[in-house]
């Protein structure tokens, strides 16, 4: 199984409404696996199929743990985030968007409904960084970056770095 070229920012894919997922199986297993390799290869801990070029509705979810442990992993279609609460700031980087890392202040505890691979539909209340990391690949599924949630100050500061990635220079 390959790993799979991440989209990089200013990539109009990753400004698109992804589809949602109507045909379920074992042929989505394949994908799976690649976008858990890329996650690995690339250091990320969650991964939206519009990263790697594919506008359907599908994320996943890699934790890795302790030493000998497996690596919690996830996949997530059709997602849908119910409801929230509280309020959380942690710092948060994208693999669309290497050499930026940014504080974002998103809700701590989120109800959603996804699918699994075969079209089985699940509720979930989940917190802290499993929240986090689904929220995150969720918005991608919506077009939406984790820059879309700072202030315009700082989406000016970053103008120049963002400048760059698009054109694939390196962010000091």
């Amino acid at each position: 199984m390959p790993e799979r070229e991440i989209r990089i920012y200013d990539d109009p894919i990753l400004r698109m409404k992804a589809r949602r997922v109507e045909d379920f199986g074992e042929h989505w297993l394949p994908l799976i696996e690649d976008m858990y390799i890329t996650c690995v290869i690339d250091e990320g801990i969650g991964l939206a199929a519009p990263q790697i070029g594919e506008s359907i509705q599908l994320l996943v979810v890699y934790i890795r743990r302790g030493e000998g442990e497996e690596p919690f992993k996830l996949a997530v279609f059709n997602p849908e985030i119910l409801s929230a609460e509280g309020e959380c700031t942690i710092e948060e980087g994208c693999l669309s968007i290497p050499g930026i890392r940014e504080e974002v202040i998103r809700p701590e505890k989120i109800k959603l409904t996804y699918q699994d691979y075969q079209g089985e539909t699940y509720q979930a209340e989940v917190d802290g960084l499993l929240a986090r990391i689904l929220q995150h690949e969720i918005d991608h599924l919506y077009g939406v970056l984790f820059i879309d949630y700072l202030p315009s100050v700082k989406k000016v500061l970053l103008k120049k770095a963002l400048k760059k990635i698009a054109a694939g220079e390196p962010v000091e």
